[in-house]
């Protein structure tokens, strides 16, 4: 019997094509669903079930052992808490970064190794190098180190990426050759904990929220009514209600969120686009992970997708050549050295 590995299967495609593999490679696979999450919402239904059931399929059809690991406790504590906290603040947290760093490349991989594990395979784009290193995909478009870049190297050590050398529509072709049901299932796009469900209809239900006033900032001119200021991102244009037209007065021109008062509880906005609180040559940065010995002059990814754009590092503080749109703050800033991730920091 080969090494032996756990892999996170979550339902999806992705991860079912990773125990796949894995299991024509040789190894000793088990599958395991983490429970992180599994509270209904009103009128909304966490998949969990569903979920869980596909992925339970999967492994039956796949002749392997299959387990389900509850870190819901751990979920809610870790991630939720710090998600809710973050948009108190008047932030905008990725919680899927943090579910990567605590669940899955913490206490999964811990629980993995007390159960006699050598590795556990997760069905991420992104591939682990010597060192360990943390890798970009092979799938640039799919590419997720974004996501991952602050999971530590011990756990990398110890982590496989079966679908990192391949491209997304190969894998669903694989997937569909060998009889998965799931192999084009759709994807969640929703919070990654409670799939479909949006943000705003999950916040809802756990901070408490006032309507305030939208302010052009200029002229400190009431112009509409806001939901709760926690929902608005600096440079945001969509979703703004403003006398009766969304995004838009009298001259067609969009208004733009320029600045956030939480203690007041005004959004702030402006039509000017060069508004200074708009764009940046700079940012500051807290919690930074390095994941190699940093070096200066740096590739910067801003969000998942964004195209990196090239940065100097010093201290906590990155600068950029070019004026760049502002980033909201709670957000990820991840480095880049070619095709190795080297790291990143949370954007104050």
């Amino acid at each position: 019997m080969g090494k032996k590995v756990f892999v996170g299967m979550s339902g999806g495609v992705d991860s079912s094509v990773s125990a796949l593999l894995l299991k024509e490679q040789g190894y000793d696979v088990t599958g395991v669903y983490m429970k992180n999450w599994s509270r209904d919402l009103p009128g909304m239904k966490c998949p969990w079930a569903e979920d869980l059931a596909d992925a339970k399929r999967v492994a039956v059809k796949l002749g392997i052992p299959f387990e389900v690991w509850d870190f819901e406790e751990a979920y809610r504590d870790k991630v939720v808490e710090y998600m809710l906290r973050e948009f108190k603040a008047g932030n905008t947290p990725n919680p899927d970064i943090m579910c990567n760093q605590e669940i899955k490349f913490k206490l999964f991989y811990e629980k993995a190794m007390e159960h006699g594990a050598d590795f556990i395979a997760t069905g991420h784009y992104a591939r682990a190098g010597a060192g360990p290193s943390l890798m970009r995909a092979v799938d640039e478009n799919k590419d997720q180190t974004y996501f991952l870049y602050r999971i530590s190297n011990e756990a990398l050590g110890h982590t496989l990426f079966p679908i990192g050398e391949m491209l997304k529509p190969d894998v669903k072709k694989l997937a569909e050759k060998n009889g998965l049901h799931n192999a084009y299932k759709k994807e969640s796009m929703g919070v990654c904990f409670v799939g479909e469900v949006g943000m705003k209809d999950f916040l809802k239900e756990y901070i408490d929220i006032e309507p305030g006033e939208i302010r052009e900032i200029e002229t400190e001119k009431v112009l509409g009514v806001h939901e709760g200021a926690v929902f608005y991102t600096i440079g945001q244009r969509h979703g703004l209600y403003i006398s009766g037209v969304k995004g838009e007065i009298n001259d067609g021109l969009p208004y733009y969120v320029v600045k956030k008062d939480l203690v007041k509880n005004i959004v702030y906005v402006s039509k000017n686009l060069n508004d200074k609180h708009i764009w940046t040559k700079e940012l500051k940065l807290k919690d930074i992970v390095m994941r190699t010995e940093p070096t200066k002059h740096i590739l910067v990814r801003l969000r998942h997708r964004a195209p990196l754009i090239p940065a100097t590092l010093v201290d906590d503080t990155l600068y950029f050549e070019q004026e760049i749109k502002r980033p909201a703050a709670g957000q990820s800033a991840v480095f880049y050295d070619g095709e190795v991730c080297l790291g990143g920091g949370i954007i104050l």
